[in-house]
């Protein structure tokens, strides 16, 4: 008879092939004859089906024991999970179009926020700016000399006020003056024309008062003129207060032509430092996208830094087992590089929505289910000796206490 236990509790503690070679049946014929018997066609048909029986037996005893060996391999309380090491990456372009001049940073350099890693050519921006500069500066000049302009007439309007006033009140007397001299040497020469007719007076002495009664009345005439002429001025410096607030409102103009100016320099100093691209984010550059001596369009992808303190392990939870799963519980990290190194690791990512499993994630059961995304973010990556891209198994501990162990598939 065949000894199945035996034959496969020796298979399965050993791992050695199984023997198809029946053993001898106690007080049979074969057992007390001698040497080998040419088997029938009947017989050895029989030994093929005992040893596929014997085999089949094997096989299911294996597969058994390997779901048992896993279904022990993680106890109650945790969830067996893979996926992919990823981080988020910020890929580095520049806003303008140009030639790099300088690359700073290749793949595996560690980058500070802030750092310089591509430069491109910008003689022409230079140049934009120099010319912006100049402009301001003559704009705010000429916003300084209005000023000054202003104050001055700040100054000087009340002091041309009085002085008109003064000049006008001087030339009112005059005219005063003038004009009683004048009516006096009019008076006297019609006197003196009288006398003159009756004969009482020399007639030289009659053409001198003509000549004064003259000379009178020009006088007044002049004065008049002045005193019209202090009028107009005295008006005139009465504008000083329109004179300063038209020279203000100039002055308002030229400050805003010069702001202009200054957000024109604001503009190329911008454009300019825009030709400086500097990392947004600390971090290690993964890819490298671009060439020293290359042009380069406005938006295309330079650099890609990922901080590999912030990396997280992407996976995917059984539709059965999310609702164990919650923001905050704590989860391992295993890779296959350093298998003896756990990386501890917190679930911060839930996705709402369920989907198919991806084809490359490799799970116990079938693949075609509903699973749910979910990232495990490593607590530290020390020596950022773990990179995006990297293959990981984990285990998310959902009851606590529980003791953590190893994933096995």
């Amino acid at each position: 008879m065949w000894r199945f236990p035996e034959i496969v509790g020796s298979a399965m503690a050993t791992g050695r092939e199984i023997p198809l070679q029946p053993a001898p049946v106690p007080g049979s014929e074969r057992e007390a004859l001698p040497g080998p018997s040419p088997p029938g066609p009947r017989r050895g048909r029989t030994w093929v089906l005992a040893g596929a029986a014997v085999l089949a037996v094997v096989a299911a005893a294996v597969i058994v024991q390997r779901r048992l060996a896993r279904a022990s391999a993680v106890p109650d309380g945790l969830i067996q999970v893979n996926g992919r090491i990823e981080g988020d990456p910020v890929i580095i372009s520049g806003k303008l179009p140009g030639r790099i001049a300088v690359l700073a940073a290749r793949e595996g350099d560690a980058v500070r926020a802030g750092q310089l890693l591509v430069r491109l050519e910008d003689d022409t921006a230079r140049a934009r700016l120099d010319e912006t500069r100049a402009a301001e500066q003559a704009a705010w000049a000429r916003v300084a000399a209005a000023t000054a302009e202003l104050e001055v007439l700040r100054r000087s309007a009340p002091i041309s006020t009085d002085a008109a006033e003064a000049s006008l009140a001087a030339a009112r007397s005059s005219l005063e003056k003038a004009r009683a001299s004048a009516e006096q040497a009019a008076r006297e020469r019609e006197r003196a024309r009288r006398l003159r007719e009756g004969g009482a007076m020399d007639p030289q002495a009659s053409e001198r008062l003509e000549v004064a009664a003259r000379v009178a009345h020009r006088e007044e005439q002049r004065t008049r003129a002045e005193a019209a002429r202090a009028a107009r001025q005295l008006a005139d410096a009465r504008l000083g207060p329109t004179r300063v607030r038209a020279q203000e409102e100039q002055v308002r103009v030229l400050e805003a032509v010069a702001r202009q100016a200054a957000a024109q320099l604001a503009q190329a100093q911008v454009a300019l430092d825009d030709l400086a691209i500097v990392s947004p984010a600390s971090g290690t550059v993964t890819t490298r996208y671009v060439e020293a001596g290359e042009v380069v369009a406005a938006g295309a992808p330079l650099l890609e830094v990922v901080d590999l303190d912030r990396l997280y392990l992407k996976c995917f939870v059984p539709e059965k087992d999310i609702g164990r799963v919650r923001l905050g519980i704590p989860a391992r990290v295993f890779t296959d590089a350093f298998p003896d190194a756990p990386y501890p690791a917190e679930v911060r990512f839930i996705a709402s929505r369920a989907e198919f499993t991806p084809k490359e994630v490799q799970t116990p059961d079938e693949r075609a289910r509903l699973v749910y995304a979910v990232k495990l973010y490593l607590v530290r990556n020390p020596r950022h000796e773990l990179t995006p891209g990297l293959s990981a198994d984990a285990l998310i501990r959902w009851k606590e206490g529980v003791p953590w162990g190893k994933p096995r598939w």
